[in-house]
């Protein structure tokens, strides 16, 4: 079996926060599960780096777009590292060599098909969405997503024709042909459809606009950032693995850019003649204590400071288990220490502690055979519960399952009191580190690194504490 998973690719107009960091780490979960599955996974990321927003962040900078973005390109690409991420390619739209081609390809077909066309327009533009938006859509006159007043923009563009592919995309929707998560986010697609879907700008006015991809035979207009953009889940396989791992299976998106992915996406690709996502996950935004993260507040939270402080699977622990997958979260420095203390330090590591310490001191090895029937009962129940869970792509609650089986275990303690020698002092130990060793298995899509840490312990007996107390 073949499982493509991509997240968006992130805008380069600034550099990364914790709400791109969920995405890539929920993406890297369900592609790290699917190989341990057997599946063969290709797991695409990266940057898209085109449009007016990226040429006047620059500008500010005081930096040539290419400066700009390169140093941007690079802090998003360090990700990788910071947070442990298992992608097999990171695309940038800059790329000449790669994107560049599929792209215009993808324009001359869906124009060959009759899907483009020229026109004058004059509409309600956000800077922000870097997209036209409808008077409808506005709350008190301002875009919802970025609170401000779109400006009124007057070009000649080329236009896609999104409402050709109407009845397909309502259908394709309401059948679950795309599966849309959560089903609430499917309801205001399908508003939209039924609402009427209107064709959609393909291009700005290279006067306007220079910072990007030229249109094919019309040098005089720059495609349209989001028209450039999709098109990278086709560019980042390449031709030679297109037909490997066509179509994606998950695509990992946040609730502002929907709109692009379920119906203006899905739209491209019936124009293309190709197969449609099979699943689009949508993640909500991450405030911070209550209120929604902007530089204005200057509470942006920065995951490589989180890291630097905290460590790798502390964050991603935190992003997985406090972060609904599919709702807003709440981001506190107090909640996430008090999770840490609480699950990861007082919890797993604590755990892990007791149960090595008596084992190399009792000089007791693991062995595979199970004998105490709650344990062996709780390590089933924790597996169905997980994997169930991540079926239904709820990393949070996979991971409470998790959690519960580290509570039987600690309560399984108390109860033996392996310390206190007995007949049976050497098996209850066996059966703790048979345990432990299928916690470190369960957690291996979640905390890697504590997963082999763990696993190690097992092993040879010995080892660091996971989770310093803070």
């Amino acid at each position: 079996m073949k499982f493509y998973i991509t997240t968006s690719i992130a805008y380069t107009n600034a550099g990364p926060h914790i709400g791109f960091a969920l995405e890539s780490i929920q993406a890297d979960v369900l592609a790290r599960y699917h190989r341990i599955l057997g599946d063969d996974v290709f797991f695409l990321t990266g940057t898209d780096e085109h449009g007016i927003k990226v040429v006047k962040a620059a500008e500010k900078e005081g930096k040539t777009p290419t400066e700009f973005i390169d140093e941007i390109s690079a802090k998003f690409r360090d990700l990788k590292r910071i947070l442990n991420l298992s992608n097999d390619y990171f695309l940038r739209t800059t790329d000449k060599n790669r994107h560049w081609p599929i792209v215009r390809e993808a324009w001359s077909k869906i124009k060959e098909k009759g899907d483009i066309y020229k026109k004058k327009y004059k509409g309600l533009y956000c800077v922000g969405c870097e997209a036209f938006i409808m008077k409808k859509d506005l709350v008190d006159g301002k875009c919802v997503v970025h609170q401000k007043e779109p400006e009124i923009i007057e070009e000649e563009n080329y236009f896609f024709r999104l409402s050709k592919y109407q009845k397909e995309i309502s259908e394709a929707i309401k059948k679950d042909e795309i599966i849309i998560i959560p089903k609430a986010t499917k309801n205001e697609m399908m508003t939209f459809v039924e609402q009427g879907l209107e064709d959609v700008s393909f291009s700005r006015s290279s006067k306007n606009l220079t910072w990007g991809i030229p249109v094919p035979e019309d040098e005089s207009q720059t495609i349209y950032v989001w028209a450039d953009a999709l098109i990278n889940y086709i560019s980042g396989l390449e031709k030679t693995n297109f037909e490997k791992y066509w179509p994606i299976d998950v695509h990992c998106v946040g609730k502002d850019i929907t709109k692009f992915h379920c119906l203006i996406w899905p739209g491209m690709l019936f124009s293309l003649g190709l197969s449609l996502p099979k699943k689009i996950l949508v993640h909500g935004f991450i405030n911070v204590a209550g209120q929604k993260m902007s530089k204005s507040l200057r509470n942006i939270v920065d995951p490589f400071e989180l890291v630097e402080k905290y460590g790798t699977d502390a964050v991603r622990y935190f992003l997985l288990r406090e972060m609904p997958p599919t709702q807003d979260g709440d981001f506190t420095y107090e909640k996430f220490e008090d999770r840490y203390t609480a699950d990861l330090s007082k919890g797993l590591g604590n755990l892990t502690a007791r149960i090595i310490t008596l084992a190399n001191k009792l000089d007791v090895k693991k062995n595979d055979k199970i004998e105490n029937i709650l344990i062996k009962l709780a390590i089933e129940e924790a597996q169905q519960e997980c994997d169930n869970s991540l079926q239904q792509l709820k990393f949070n609650d996979s991971l409470v399952a998790i959690w519960k089986l580290i509570g039987v275990c600690d309560k399984y303690i108390d109860q033996t009191k392996p310390w206190e020698q007995s007949t049976n002092q050497k098996q209850v130990l066996q059966d703790l580190l048979s345990a432990l060793d299928y916690i470190s298995k369960l957690l291996k899509p979640f905390l890697p690194e504590t997963s082999e840490k763990i696993f190690k312990q097992v092993k040879e007996r010995k080892g660091d504490i996971l989770f310093p107390q803070l």
